[in-house]
């Protein structure tokens, strides 16, 4: 093993004091910690693994077998961490010594195993030797005579020499695969299971030779199935069930020389009465049946049919039946791979005709009793294949259209009508490559007169189906004829117009959306006239106003589905302007609601239109600057005139209108985004209206100028957040500084809260986009010495405009973890002791952790980074408690606000790790008289009462009275909240919580005749929980 230089100096060291010191005390002391000291010595070059043998020798030739276990297991240990450093020689040699051991006292085998294990792992491995070490392992030990770790022993050594030495284990062909069924019979371990698993799973699918051990193999694997497994509570090894059963099902499915054993084992298992063995057992057929061939299932055709048909018919779990149609659609698909021959049977056709006789008669009996099983399972195989689908539809389509037209009851035609779509939905996944045609193609002029028919129906039920079937019919190809299509837009029309039930229009609307991006020009040319013309229409009787708003309603939603592809935008768009143009010049004509709802209808298709070059300059050259120009007429009209009032100044209408133009720009394309911020820019800082619409506007406009009683145009500024905000970062904005410094002195100087607070977002929106350097730190120190300016004088009549400009900036800056965020945070801390500001500085800590619309969100393209609400909460938590601790009485409850707004925008996960640390704080805020501190404290806890820690059971005295005094508030919510809490509590352990339990029986008992359904509900099931604590048949 060495040279005779290294050999004789190794005879000299295994004389060595210190080496027969450590054999032996590890040896006759019994002192296991001296093996890694021997270990040590050996990686540190004081001894080599030959010197150690040579050490051993008295040991390993005693007479004694205790002795001589105890020296191999000192060599075992010494080997484990130093096995890679071994020559090929050492190894072959040591391996010899190892197989000899297997042969002496039994004692001795479990540290040869480890032993042996050990040196499977090294690189060094000489030729032949896998093959000689399985032989001495599979004669001479009897594995599941061994305890569980050296079994385990076993196995992993069989795992590495599967991948150090594959192809030595392939030529003992099968001899390998009948050793390792007698090591592992027997196996009840789960972690051993798993590795044994983990062989065979080897064996299968890398295709060993398993000759006439293939059944023995299936056997000793298949007795474990189904699984049936708990992990013991707290179990250290963490394995579940999930694991062995996926395990497993990967060795049963990984052959098909498994089937003949497999398939009949799944059809004995599925007659089990055990839901979780029925579950397994077909998701194991589904699996395998993605491996076999037609021929592998021939004889079990029937018995597979039976048993997956039972399982719908006579289901009692919606999973069950699901695994057994997805089971059936896997063994369909298995059957219709084959390859017909001349001299061959169909197995496919064989097949369909099984389900065909059992199913097809109930599909059609008078009372339809058992028309959806039978649809599911036809269905089912429908989807398989192109091939399937054929010869099923061109079985059952005839009858069923036949059937639909001799009924006259709504409930049953619209049973068949759902089965149709159900067979179009089924086929659509399967549509050959080969067949451009549709599988309906021969029954789609029967298929439109179903749906027509149904639409034409007074019942809202029919109606709606045959909007589903119209719908599906449009996602296949050259099932709808453009005569077809036009009719189609003349029913869903009248419905719009006509039906005021509001399920039926949400369906009509959903179904044009789908058809308008199929058939986009009979909606442009239909439609969308029709529509204008009944919403433009003349103002209806008293009676009739209630009726003709909802169709207004129904209208502009319909005008925002079908809005999907460009050339629709450009016809539905000039309509919804028109109606805003229409509002603005006669405030009589249109409602504030239906304009706001007009501006979500341009919203919606700025969101869902496809986004390309035409839509990008439909938004930037027509849209944006209609809605731009209206706004300005408004708010110039409005001057001095004490009569009319246009609706695009009232703030819910700007509100609409900023959403419009926010979603607008930021998905305008890069070029034409830089044209809107240039245009944006010079509109409010220097009154360029040369790009807009209709341009009658007095020259030298000032937008962003304080003036007395010019709210009306310093609003506008909301919509310069709009347009500029939105961009992406990458966009430069113009004059970005004069801009900057005017929004400031805006959002500092302005009396109008619309006005200051748009300006103040506006401000931030840019702040946070604005890129890193010596510019910005300037910027913001400048603002925030003049925003602290005014918040420490109580006497300024300006602290609400500064606080606003303060909150947005800090919101601006935390998203992008600046570091001048502190000092805003500090700021806004002491701001809780404020006797005026301090209940909005609370609230703002929920503006801080919430997401904004129409700015400083990801959408707007802002700079945010991941897990600043938990950043936060990280660094302020302890201040916050801090301030709490020390601030007087009648200012805590501002701070138990602020930890609440904080904590109930984290994330749950966060919550339950973090909210123990804290709870004795939102146990006092569930005292605090603010209903928003309280519902949102209530909604912190739900989370931790699932699993809760110990602190919480040591305080459950005051969580429960604090609870129960919660289920009489007068919020509906704080009652609910309050009640669910009480039921997750009923779950603690037992003997903490039934002290409580007649108290909670008394206060849970008016809640059970709350005039709120909801309330009631909630109180039943939560009494009920605590009734049974202690009672027989409960906890």
């Amino acid at each position: 093993m060495r040279s005779p230089q290294r050999r004789g100096r190794g005879t000299m060291a295994a004389q060595s004091p210190l080496l027969l010191s450590l054999v032996e005390e590890f040896v006759s002391g019994l002192q296991d910690s001296k093996a890694k000291d021997a270990a040590t010595g050996v990686k540190d070059g004081q001894f080599t693994v030959l010197q150690l043998v040579e050490a051993l020798e008295q040991s390993l030739t005693s007479s004694q077998p205790l002795t001589r276990a105890r020296g191999v297991e000192l060599l075992s240990e010494v080997l484990q961490k130093n096995y890679a450093e071994l020559a090929e020689r050492e190894v072959e040699l040591l391996l010899t010594f190892y197989e000899n051991r297997l042969k002496d006292h039994y004692v001795i085998t479990p540290p040869v195993l480890r032993g042996l294990q050990v040196l499977t792992k090294s690189r060094k491995l000489p030729p032949g030797s896998a093959v000689s070490m399985l032989r001495s392992l599979f004669q001479d030990v009897h594995v599941q005579s061994l305890m569980l770790a050296e079994r385990a022993c076993v196995y992993n050594m069989l795992i590495n020499l599967m991948e150090s030495r594959e192809d030595e284990l392939q030529g003992l062909g099968a001899d390998f695969v009948f050793g390792f069924v007698q090591s592992m019979d027997g196996e009840r371990d789960p972690r051993n299971l798993l590795l044994a698993f983990q062989i065979a799973k080897n064996i299968v699918l890398r295709r060993y030779n398993m000759g006439k051990f293939t059944e023995e193999l299936f056997e000793v694997t298949s007795c474990y199935f189904p699984i049936d497994f708990s992990p013991p509570p707290n179990d250290p090894h963490g394995i579940t069930k999930e694991e062995l059963v996926q395990s497993l099902r990967a060795v049963l499915t990984g052959t098909p020389k498994f089937a003949e054993f497999l398939l009949p084992l799944i059809i004995e298992k599925l007659d089990s009465e055990v839901q979780s063995a029925k579950l397994d057992s077909l998701q194991t057929l589904a699996a395998c049946l993605g491996q076999y061939e037609h021929k592998d299932l021939a004889e079990f055709l029937e018995g597979l049919w039976s048993s997956l048909r039972r399982e719908v018919f006579q289901t009692s779990s919606e999973k069950i039946e699901a695994a057994a149609l997805t089971a059936l659609t896997a063994l369909t698909s298995c059957l219709s791979r084959s390859v017909l021959n001349s001299d061959s049977e169909d197995s496919l056709s064989t097949f369909l005709d099984l389900v065909l006789r059992d199913c097809k008669h109930h599909m059609f009996e008078p009372d339809l009793k058992l028309v959806w099983p039978s649809a599911k399972l036809l269905q089912a195989a429908c989807s398989a294949s192109y091939r399937a689908g054929h010869i099923l539809t061109t079985t059952v389509m005839p009858p069923l259209v036949e059937q639909y037209s001799s009924r006259t009851e709504c409930s049953h035609r619209r049973t068949l009508l759902e089965v149709v779509q159900r067979f179009i939905q089924s086929t659509a996944s399967c549509q050959s490559v080969d067949h451009d045609e549709s599988l309906f193609s021969a029954y789609k002029q029967s298929l439109c007169s179903m749906v027509f028919s149904g639409l034409s129906e007074s019942n809202s039920s029919l109606q709606i189906t045959a909007t589903s079937v119209l719908t599906s019919l449009a996602q296949q190809t050259g099932l709808l004829l453009d005569s077809d299509v036009e009719l189609a837009v003349d029913h869903l029309t009248r419905l719009l117009l006509t039906d005021e039930d509001e399920r039926v229009s949400l369906a009509v609307v959903e179904c044009a959306g789908a058809l308008a991006e199929q058939y986009p020009s009979a909606f442009i040319t239909k439609l969308i006239p029709t529509l204008k013309k009944e919403m433009f229409s003349d103002q209806r009787e008293v009676s009739e106003l209630h009726s003709h708003h909802a169709v207004r309603q129904r209208c502009l939603s319909a005008l925002a589905a079908v809005s999907i592809r460009a050339s629709v935008v450009q016809e539905s768009t000039p309509v919804l302007l028109d109606l805003l143009s229409s509002a603005h010049m006669d405030h009589t004509r249109f409602s504030v609601d239906e304009v706001v709802h007009a501006c979500r209808s341009l919203q919606k298709i700025a969101e869902q239109v496809q986004d390309d070059e035409e839509t990008s300059h439909c938004f930037h050259d027509i849209i944006i600057p209609r809605l731009l120009s209206l706004a300005l007429q408004a708010a110039l009209q409005s001057e001095g005139s004490s009569g009319r009032s246009s609706p695009l100044l009232e703030e819910v209408v700007l509100s609409a209108v900023v959403s419009v133009i926010s979603t607008a720009c930021s998905r305008l394309q890069i070029t034409f985004a830089e044209q809107m911020a240039s245009r944006a820019v010079s509109l409010f800082l220097d009154g360029d209206v040369s790009f807009l619409p209709d341009n009658s506007f007095p020259s030298h406009i000032q937008l962003l100028q304080q003036q007395e009683e010019s709210w009306r145009q310093s609003q506008l500024v909301c919509l310069l957040m709009a347009c500029v905000c939105s961009l992406p970062r990458s966009v430069e904005i113009p004059q970005v500084e004069r801009l900057l410094s005017q929004l400031e002195e805006l959002s500092c100087r302005c009396s109008h809260p619309l006005s200051y607070t748009s300006a103040a977002k506006c401000f931030a929106g840019l702040i946070n986009k604005k890129p890193q350097g010596g510019s910005l730190d300037s910027l913001i120190q400048r603002t925030i010495k003049r925003v602290s300016s005014e918040l420490d004088r109580p006497s300024s009549p300006l602290r609400t405009q500064a606080f606003t400009l303060l909150i947005w900036v800090a919101k601006a800056l935390l998203l992008r973890y600046h570091p001048l965020f502190s000092v805003l945070t500090n700021k806004l801390f002491s701001l809780l002791d404020d006797a005026d500001l301090g209940l909005m500085a609370a609230d703002s800590f929920l503006l801080l952790m919430s997401d904004s619309a129409n700015v400083l969100n990801r959408d707007c393209h802002a700079d945010v980074r991941i897990m600043y609400r938990q950043r936060f909460f990280s660094e302020n938590s302890a201040k916050l408690v801090q301030g709490f601790n020390a601030a007087p009485q009648e200012k805590k409850p501002n701070y138990l606000k602020a930890l609440s707004n904080i904590v109930n925008k984290l994330p749950k996960q966060v919550q339950v790790a973090e909210l123990p640390a804290l709870l004795s704080l939102l146990l006092e805020a569930l005292t605090c008289p603010d209903e928003g501190v309280q519902l949102s404290t209530l909604s912190c806890l739900d989370p931790v009462l699932i699993n809760p820690p110990q602190v919480l059971i040591q305080q459950l005295e005051a969580l429960v009275n604090r609870l129960l005094a919660l289920v009489c508030s007068p919020a509906m919510k704080i009652r609910i909240a309050s009640i669910r809490c009480i039921l997750a509590v009923s779950q603690f352990p037992a003997h903490e919580v039934l002290p409580f339990r007649a108290r909670v029986l008394r206060a849970l008992a008016p809640p059970l005749d709350d005039k709120k359904r909801l309330v009631r509900r909630e109180a039943v099931q939560a009494r009920g929980e605590w009734f049974l604590l202690g009672s027989p048949g409960g906890r």
